[in-house]
């Protein structure tokens, strides 16, 4: 096994988890088998039930975890599912511990931070890489170098780092490079200080990835490899770039392939170079798509957490990975659904061209979010609803569609008359809100002949869910009398999956979150049939 281990200096922020997700991806190119693994310093056992303005989205894994998010990246750029193992925190390292320690398992031993601690975490790295049967582990450890809560975990891969050799583990260290305006110099020093941090701890970077606003100049990659011993090809450039996508090509043009591989004695012969060549034509036909796009859309996404892009990150690449596939531009107009809800101005949808209504949980905001559906459904403008986007157009259309005026769910209204939305009958009891949701891969059976079927050209699908609540199975022959209809659902009929109004120009829900499995070349079809039906739109709106 080889790891690779990246860490962060200066300030959180920096793209460590891009740097790590672009490493993956051009490895993975040369045919390698690759696997990644996020290490975050919080308490917390999972991502959650932290809310999304603390830490941007939770992402679900196939098997239910809920993670960080730099996790969906690792799947996107790798087109790889992984898995609970795949994900190291504080507070699943120190659990385990203590379970040990009251099984008796260390014998009576005075348990430590070092080395019960730190053996855990080196425990769980080595499980998560060999699980997936890799030979190449990219270890991305968040936070930064000096943060207390960053202490046992450097600790365990400078220990990890001694126990396989470096010829089997190298470390990448991301920093920042700033330009202080009066002067307009790339400084070097928070660059220093970091490595000097990092040093003090035992660990000496292999290569440094310099994030800053332009590539480095010469002088400055000079003065970075002379002060912080690092082999001046071995300071590469991390410019901004036009998007995320473009970065491992922008690492690659720079040599980061050809360094890593030689760094871990693997081979970087001209027949590995013209496989990953060959395997990155479709990854540049993509970027080029993003980059010089042929049409233009608007779309709208309605939420409460927009102050915060994070919070709906993976909704925001499943529509850039949409506009890409149809060589489209796709403009996000963020709208606020609690401001909205406090100043119904339908003014603000005058220039969309689709609309989605993501997930979340809470009032707050949800009554504009049901108005921005009915705006959408009554003027046939293209449609999506995700998880509470699915409940609240059930919600809406009950109450302005079936005339149930005082239609809710309960989790907003627990006394409403005509609950349409209801908690799932197994949370009844259940009172611990970490891990207990319906969540991960969930099998979805499809209506031949439906908007749904035509999407996905399959009559059975699997796709993520995170979820506590579901549309009353009671209500269904009333929710269905007029134009909704369900056309997804579990095996058993019971459980609403998949919501479309067939007399609709494009208005579809799901119960489930699509935007999880959407991959740059393979984008998440009712994503994909929202960007087209938006161009669709576009056209007539113009006649």
């Amino acid at each position: 096994m080889n790891y690779i281990v990246i860490t962060g200096g200066v300030l959180s922020g920096l793209g460590k988890g891009i740097t790590a997700s672009s490493i993956g991806m051009l490895l993975k190119a040369c045919g390698y088998k690759v696997t990644a693994i996020k290490i975050d310093p919080y308490l917390n056992c999972d991502a959650g039930t932290m809310n999304p303005f603390q830490h941007g989205e939770v992402f679900v894994l196939e098997d239910g975890t809920e993670v960080d998010l730099d996790l969906g990246n690792y799947e996107r750029f790798l087109n790889e599912n992984l898995t609970k193992h795949h994900n190291i925190t504080t507070g699943k390292v120190y659990k385990s511990v203590i379970e040990k320690e009251r099984r008796g398992e260390y014998l009576g031993a005075t348990v430590q931070i070092i080395p019960h601690v730190t053996n855990e975490i080196r425990r769980n790295i080595k499980m998560a890489a060999e699980t997936s049967e890799a030979e190449i582990a990219i270890v991305e450890l968040g936070g930064t170098v000096g943060d207390i809560e960053s202490m046992p975990f450097l600790e365990a891969v400078r220990q990890l780092h001694i126990e396989v050799g470096h010829e089997n583990l190298i470390f990448i260290h991301t920093t920042l490079v700033p330009v202080i305006g009066v002067v307009g110099e790339q400084k070097t020093k928070p660059t220093q200080h970091s490595v000097k941090a990092l040093r003090e701890i035992g660990i000496l970077p292999d290569m440094m990835v310099c994030r800053a606003d332009d590539y480095l100049e010469d002088k400055i990659k000079e003065k970075i490899s002379l002060f912080c011993d690092v082999p001046k090809e071995a300071v590469l450039s991390a410019p901004n770039a036009r998007t995320i996508y473009e970065v491992p090509l922008i690492l690659e043009k720079q040599g980061i392939t050809s360094y890593i591989l030689n760094k871990l004695n693997l081979k970087y012969t001209k027949t590995i170079q013209k496989r990953q060549q060959k395997n990155l034509k479709n990854w540049k036909e993509f970027v080029n798509n993003i980059l010089y796009p042929e049409k233009e859309v608007t779309v709208a996404i309605v939420g409460k957490y927009t102050d915060l892009k994070d919070s709906y990150i993976c909704v925001v690449e499943a529509v850039i990975h949409a506009g890409a596939a149809l060589k489209t531009k796709v403009n996000i107009k963020w709208v606020d659904s609690e401001k909205f809800e406090k100043n119904p101005n339908l003014s603000v949808f005058e220039d969309i061209h689709g609309l989605i209504v993501p997930g979340g949980f809470g009032k707050r905001g949800t009554e504009g979010k049901i108005r921005t559906i009915q705006y959408v459904r009554e003027n046939n403008i293209p449609f999506i609803g995700l998880c509470l986007g699915f409940q609240l157009a059930v919600v809406e259309y009950a109450r302005n569609a079936i005339g149930l005026k005082d239609a809710n769910s309960t989790e907003f209204d627990p006394d409403t008359e005509h609950k349409v939305i209801g908690i799932l009958p197994e949370l009844y009891n259940i009172d611990d809100l970490g891990g207990t949701m319906r969540l991960g891969a969930q099998e979805v059976l499809i209506k031949e002949g439906s908007l749904a079927h035509r999407i996905y050209g399959k009559t059975v699908i699997y796709e993520r869910h995170r979820h506590r609540y579901e549309v009353n199975p009671k209500l269904i022959d009333l929710l269905e009398s007029k134009d909704l209809k369900f056309t997804g659902r579990t095996r058993d009929g019971l459980r609403m999956e998949i919501l479309e109004i067939p007399t609709h120009r494009y208005f579809i829900a799901s119960q489930f979150h699509p935007e999880f499995k959407s991959r740059p070349n393979a984008p998440a079809p009712m994503f994909y049939h929202l960007v087209k039906n938006a161009l669709k739109y576009k056209k007539e709106k113009k006649k």
